[in-house]
């Protein structure tokens, strides 16, 4: 078994890092590799990605990250993907990693995600220049995710998001916000390329379980919905399965 443990939303700031740090204190013991699925800052501030690397250091796992809506905020997240390189963990945006696990192959596809919403209630690519700026920014990162999911060679395959692929994963938030919080664009990626696992975060009132059409297990991994440090999930290399 392949075992990956995942949280999103972590949010870290001065007053939360050490309590964050003791909480994935087991992560070695635990798993195979880390996911981190976005929101890993408060404000997108670079002394906050510092923090995140900090809480990281010293885990013997590889920990592999995309960025979210938080981590854009202070429009610096080119130098926070820079400063969390440097310190050894992979930030994937519309690309891939892959980690050898005991002669197993879990490959990572990452990317933000964007909004956009659902079928039946979902913005279109039609009328003012800024509403289809809006849809064709997800379409492009959909695009890109079934580009990079469908290149990898690997024993499983796994799409890490910050923004929501399905509506199941968002039952708690208002309906009104949906749109922000995920768009279809992505399960048809996710569906098209093939996965054996979808992980996200950013719908901190949603739940944890979630199916794509095409039967991908998606996951809403922020850290409110799993009140935990991560949330471990067991993908079996033979069957492709998820526990």
């Amino acid at each position: 078994m392949i075992r990956i443990a995942a949280v999103g939303d972590i949010h870290l700031g001065p007053d939360n890092v050490d309590a964050f740090r003791a909480s994935i204190r087991s992560v070695d013991a635990d798993a195979d590799v880390l996911l981190l699925a976005g929101d890993l800052t408060r404000h997108g501030e670079l002394d906050e990605a510092v923090l995140v690397a900090e809480a990281v250091d010293g885990l013997e796992v590889p920990v592999v990250a995309v960025l979210g809506n938080h981590d854009h905020h202070a429009g610096c997240a080119d130098r926070i993907t820079q400063e969390l390189t440097a310190r050894g963990i992979t930030v994937l945006e519309g690309s891939s990693t892959v980690v050898d696990v005991g002669g197993c192959t879990i490959g990572i596809a990452g990317a933000k995600g964007f909004g956009g919403g659902f079928a039946g209630a979902c913005a279109s690519d039609f009328g003012e220049p800024e509403m289809k700026a809006f849809v064709r920014h997800t379409k492009g990162i959909a695009d890109q995710l079934c580009r990079t999911l469908s290149a990898l060679d690997t024993d499983v395959r796994v799409a890490l998001l910050h923004y929501s692929p399905v509506e199941d994963t968002l039952r708690g938030e208002r309906l009104e916000i949906f749109p922000f919080l995920g768009s279809y664009l992505l399960a048809e990626a996710i569906d098209g390329a093939g996965a054996d696992l979808a992980l996200h975060g950013h719908a901190h009132a949603g739940v944890e379980h979630g199916t794509t059409a095409g039967g991908t297990r998606v996951r809403n991994v922020a850290m409110p919905v799993i009140r935990s440090g991560y949330r471990v999930y067991e993908l079996d290399p033979v069957l492709s399965g998820v526990s």
